[in-house]
């Protein structure tokens, strides 16, 4: 094993700079047109003033997260016209209609073809009203209906998880979909390329999909032709362009894999050699994942479908890839994978958490690696411990962002004042997201306690009751905290007024990191 960065292999930082400063070149432009006329002509400075003050009320008025609108409030106020400019290139939604429409417009046929069974939530009812009533939020508000007649199986360890795929994707028979924020052509990616290749040559229909800013660091814009050329459909979502582009900050954030409509892949690993600690840049690198079979598996095949036709509209008949599985579960228990996307003005994935945690009645644990809470969902934490339930979070020992460890780091002190227990995982990087909780629900997906994955990108999880993998997630959160350093009494002392000024100002960039 060895440490390497990912510049070691080819990739496409060059064009991510060369796109950055494209843009940087351009808002400058913009600014400086506009500051020299404000300077010159008293009307165009008093309707940046006017435009300025609609822009703040506005915000004000909508129904953004508040930490997100004291952000922009205060830029635009204290900087007006670059605080404007800032706010038309990363902040403002209403330039997303185009995209919003057609997502909305492709997840509303989909959803048609998977609709809730109510006699589903009626044995939910009958086992736990409060549960049931999470379950039935999700189906509402998200369009993902909760199933039984799935087995689940987890993996405490990314490498079991991958060899778990790679059996998988050797047994497909008709299609295969994989949707990963990042992908790395190399030694980790090479034995599933393989088996890609192979399987196309079987007949059976490859699609891949990943998202160019994830994927930056680690492949080349080559990489769809080498796809290609062995016969694997392949997409970038959202490619990075060297001009103004509001849409940039939005990233497909999602893990994804589903073989047959049968078998389905879920977790927080990406298809990258150091998330199997094949390089080793922060130490060891701790990930999960799940492995779904039977009925639940249609709602994995739906955000796949979503994602690869929000980017290019090229499928007619979408019940092709829903097929009945025929299977039947050898486990019970409720499951219910389920997406979140900043489109739709719905924080489903925030929602979901905070809903385990009002629901907590002896314990809730999470792993994240990176916390940056909202005010809602830092409430609910410290709520839950205020009335004896035992929380406790897990966050990386060793940093892959030192600026936004140091954020995570600045929310510890107002959590353990109020009974949150804080453990940072010394062996290096834990990237897990994941809780469990009361060891009656869990949820395992893509979505960190953070801002960008709770409003900003196209995420995934599953929420599970009554399976036996809740078990086996308990399990790996008890084999954690004997690896943790519990920082729990170091930060309820308080910190030093420097270091609170400091990460005061950190915290206020904290929605765009």
């Amino acid at each position: 094993m060895r440490a390497e960065q990912k510049t070691d292999v080819k990739n496409s930082v060059g064009r991510m700079a060369f796109v950055i400063l494209s843009v940087l070149i351009q808002a400058g432009w913009i600014l400086l047109i506009v500051l020299r006329l404000n300077r010159y002509s008293w009307l165009i400075a008093l309707i940046s003033t006017i435009a300025a003050l609609v822009v703040v009320l506005r915000i004000y008025a909508s129904r953004e997260n508040s930490a997100y609108k004291i952000l922009w409030i205060m830029l635009i106020l204290a900087v007006p016209v670059m605080g404007l400019c800032l706010y038309l290139l990363l902040g403002h939604s209403m330039v997303l209609r185009f995209m919003t429409k057609r997502h909305g417009e492709i997840k509303g046929k989909l959803a048609d073809l998977i609709a809730q069974d109510p006699k589903v939530l009626e044995e939910m009812d009958g086992q736990d009203r409060a549960v049931a009533n999470q379950s039935r939020y999700i189906s509402n508000f998200g369009k993902y209906p909760v199933y039984r007649n799935t087995d689940v199986e987890f993996y405490g360890d990314a490498s079991d998880g991958l060899e778990a795929q790679k059996k998988a994707l050797s047994e497909a028979e008709t299609f295969i979909f994989m949707e990963y924020h990042a992908i790395e052509d190399s030694t980790s990616f090479a034995g599933i390329r393989e088996i890609l290749a192979r399987k196309v040559k079987e007949g059976v229909e490859v699609r891949l999909l990943y998202d160019d800013v994830g994927s930056v660091g680690f492949i080349s814009p080559e990489f769809i032709k080498r796809m290609e050329a062995d016969g694997i459909q392949c997409r970038v979502f959202n490619p990075m362009v060297p001009m103004l582009h509001v849409f940039m900050n939005n990233r497909d954030h999602r893990k994804i894999t589903v073989v047959d409509g049968q078998v389905g892949f879920t977790g927080g690993y990406n298809l990258a050699d150091e998330y199997f600690n094949l390089t080793s840049p922060y130490g060891h690198w701790k990930d999960t994942g799940v492995r779904l079979e039977g009925d639940a598996v249609k709602n994995l095949t739906v955000l796949f479908l979503e994602m690869w036709n929000s980017v290019k509209v090229t499928d007619t008949d979408f019940a092709r890839y829903l097929p009945d599985p025929g299977y039947t579960a050898k486990g019970r228990g409720f499951v219910q994978p389920y997406g979140d996307n900043p489109l739709d003005g719905e924080p489903v994935g925030e929602n979901v958490y905070m809903n385990v945690i009002k629901n907590a009645k002896d314990y809730v644990y999470f792993t994240t690696p990176y916390l940056i809470v909202s005010d809602e969902l830092g409430r609910e934490l410290r709520l839950a411990a205020k009335r004896g339930v035992d929380v406790r979070l897990i966050t990386p020992g060793i940093p892959d962002k030192k600026a936004v460890f140091q954020v995570t780091r600045s929310y510890y002190a107002g959590l353990v004042r109020d009974g949150v227990r804080i453990y940072e995982y010394t062996p290096g990087f834990i990237h897990a997201k994941q809780c469990v909780c009361d060891g009656e629900t869990a949820v395992v997906g893509t979505i960190n306690l953070d801002y960008r994955s709770l409003y900003l990108h196209f995420e995934n999880g599953v929420f599970l009751y009554d399976c036996e993998a809740i078990k086996d997630i308990r399990a790996d959160f008890d084999g954690l905290f004997p690896v943790c350093q519990e920082v729990t009494e170091e930060y309820r002392s308080g910190r030093s007024a420097v270091l609170r000024i400091g990460q005061c100002i950190l915290r206020l960039a904290a929605p765009l990191l």
